[in-house]
């Protein structure tokens, strides 16, 4: 039972996803304090206030507190442009500069008999009709 759990933990998947959660919630940080610290008080410089919490509708007595919504979103919105621009893109065009894409191999093929381009898959030359060895 216990080698079970260990080849369970040790396994690539399991460690990978503990990484990646640990380098999440580091990264969540970083983004975090970027937001508190220069995103904020720039909107705060527009807007006259650093977030939209302060903007708040009364119903029949109940208080709908739509600004931390907003608050919400902007903070959505500028985490996913800092994981698209700052890690999606170098990432992708890093992939592209050390590992170029292998060159697909041609669909069709040249028939010895007439020379014309014919299936890679085909026994026979549509063309002329002469067999073509696979």
């Amino acid at each position: 039972m216990l080698k079970g759990f260990r080849d369970f933990i040790l396994r690539g998947n399991v460690m990978d996803l503990a990484v990646a959660v640990i380098i999440g919630a580091a990264f969540t940080a970083i983004v975090t304090a970027l937001t508190a610290n220069i995103i904020n008080p720039l909107l705060g410089a527009i807007v006259g206030k650093p977030n939209f919490d302060y903007m708040v509708g009364h119903i029949n007595g109940g208080v709908i507190e739509y600004g931390k919504f907003l608050t919400a979103v902007v903070n959505f919105l500028l985490i996913a442009a800092v994981v698209y621009f700052f890690l999606v893109l170098p990432s992708q065009y890093l992939l592209k500069k050390f590992k170029p894409q292998e060159a697909a191999p041609p669909p069709t093929k040249a028939c010895p008999e007439c020379l014309s381009d014919i299936p890679v898959a085909a026994h026979r030359c549509k063309f002329c009709g002469q067999p073509v060895a696979a």
